[in-house]
């Protein structure tokens, strides 16, 4: 950068005026200072901060800093092929693999959480421990803590963790859906991963902010869009209002530079808490499913469709016999209502129908060829691959003898999961908290391969083979788990009940 140096005489001639300048403002050249400001637009001003001070005070307790260390994904390749040496060799080759290549090394990574039961439950991404082998916690009054992995849910990025500790402060959640643009909101985490504690003040920009992310069309929307300053390090922090309760849960920027650009985005507490409730009673999400295509209804296209305002959303694609299609939905229906609540737009639908429970019955006001109609449909479950209905089977094991649900590795499946193609048997789906398969240390998106050491060829299989096995007998599972396989030994509860 260019710098101008002023002669000494200029700057002695500046310093002069500078003097009458001050001394013509108030300011005493015997160096006092004029009396400090007062009146009606100063206390406003001061009553602000004082109520901006009382919110960061009570959030700030329960707002933790997430470290989380895992399994490099470029090693991912190397474990694949580790597991095509037979079990019985590998102690000769220690911690070395053959051919030269070295072991699978760790990343670390930081982000944010919020306390919300003061047990220990803790609220943050699912993108902030995806993957983790290890996760602490690093609470306001400094303490590290391990923490444990309750549950993720990709399809919202939210996930839960837990740490051993009691009487924690903790967080309620608000009311998202009366949130209005222009609202004051604060947002906290840990940007950059250093700066922990920290508190940022903004305003909501804009609401129903629609899914950006292209791996799937399925994920709802509806996020809020904040400038409170939100940068890499804050994910899995909590965006709060004046009540400081829980709004959303900060989870993603759009900015062409990776840091703070003005566009800040959350998951609404709407979404937020109905997922996280479900996650900490099952250690899974379950999420209404339609199996549609849709749009938003615009200005440009509305006429197209013979309607006067801009208002629904277009079904553009259904899927054969999922849900909407048995309910009698076709492409080019304008959907007006869900439930009798008005539908603004294909996010705030999104957003709607994952909030509810597969299996919910819900009718459906559309509008076909400028006509309306309503229909009836019972909600599915969203999937990797397909849905299920709620009374499925895959509802039912979470609460059998071993406490976990299975799906089929179809490629859908092993491409969410990242499952080699080497790697034959069944997805978990869910576990259930200090269930036997909990207590085993099985987690979602472990693939099991053999029930006492005989191949499973299929979820139905696995529940043949399960149920097989005599009454009260342990079970030997083999497990594919983040590139490594072992084997666990499960006991099953004794139960009557018939699922999983």
């Amino acid at each position: 950068m260019k710098r101008t140096l002023l002669p000494i005489s200029s700057v002695a001639a500046l310093a002069f005026a500078t003097t009458l300048l001050w001394n013509h403002h108030g300011v005493h050249a015997a160096g006092g200072y004029s009396a400090p400001m007062e009146g009606n637009s100063v206390s406003a001003l001061t009553s602000l901060d004082t109520a901006m001070e009382a919110v960061a005070s009570h959030v700030t307790p329960a707002v933790v800093n997430v470290a989380v260390t895992s399994r490099s994904t470029e090693h991912q390749a190397m474990d694949d092929q580790e597991q095509q040496i037979p079990p019985e060799f590998r102690r000769f080759f220690g911690n070395q693999m053959p051919q030269g290549q070295q072991a699978p090394q760790l990343e670390h990574g930081i982000g944010s959480g919020v306390i919300i039961s003061p047990d220990g439950y803790i609220v943050t991404n699912n993108h902030v421990v995806d993957g983790a082998t290890e996760i602490r916690v690093t609470l306001h009054d400094r303490r590290i803590l391990n923490a444990k992995l309750i549950g993720r849910d990709k399809l919202t990025d939210l996930a839960v963790i837990k740490v051993n500790a009691n009487d924690l402060p903790s967080l309620g959640w608000g009311d998202s859906s009366e949130l209005k643009p222009g609202q004051t909101v604060l947002a906290f985490g840990s940007p950059f991963g250093y700066l922990q504690f920290s508190v940022t003040r903004g305003i909501i920009s804009a609401l129903d902010r629609p899914n950006p992310f292209r791996d799937d069309a399925r994920k709802p929307g509806g996020f809020i869009q904040t400038d409170a300053a939100i940068n890499p390090g804050n994910s899995g922090g909590p965006l709060v209002d004046a009540h400081g309760q829980v709004i959303g849960i900060n989870t993603f920027i759009i900015s062409g530079s990776d840091s703070f650009a003005g566009a800040g985005f959350a998951i609404p507490a709407q979404l937020a808490h109905t997922t996280v409730d479900q996650i900490i009673k099952s250690g899974s999400a379950h999420h209404g499913y339609l199996g549609i295509g849709i749009e938003d209804v615009t200005p440009e296209n509305s006429k197209f469709f013979n309607l006067q305002d801009a208002d629904g959303a277009i079904v553009t694609q259904v899927t054969p016999d999922a849900p909407g299609g048995r309910a009698g939905l076709k492409t080019g229906d304008v959907i007006r209502k869900l439930d009798g609540k008005p539908v603004s737009n294909s996010s705030a639908l999104q957003l709607a129908v994952s909030e509810h429970a597969p299996g919910t019955s819900m009718s459906i006001d559309i509008l076909r060829d400028g006509k309306p109609q309503s229909l009836s449909v019972k909600l599915g479950e969203y999937h990797a691959n397909t849905e299920v209905a709620e009374d499925s089977s895959s509802s039912a094991q979470q609460k059998g003898k071993l406490g976990l649900a299975v799906n089929d590795l179809t490629p859908d499946v092993r491409q969410q999961l990242s499952v080699p193609s080497s790697v034959q048997g069944v997805a978990v789906e869910n576990v259930r908290p200090e269930s036997p398969a909990d207590e085993a240390g099985l987690q979602p998106g472990d693939v099991i391969l053999q029930v006492n050491r005989q191949p499973v060829q299929s979820a139905e299989n696995f529940v043949s083979q399960v149920h097989a096995a005599p009454a009260g007998n342990d079970l030997l599972l083999l497990i594919w788990s983040k590139g490594n396989s072992t084997y666990r030994v499960i006991h099953p509860e004794q139960s009557n009940q018939t699922g999983m």
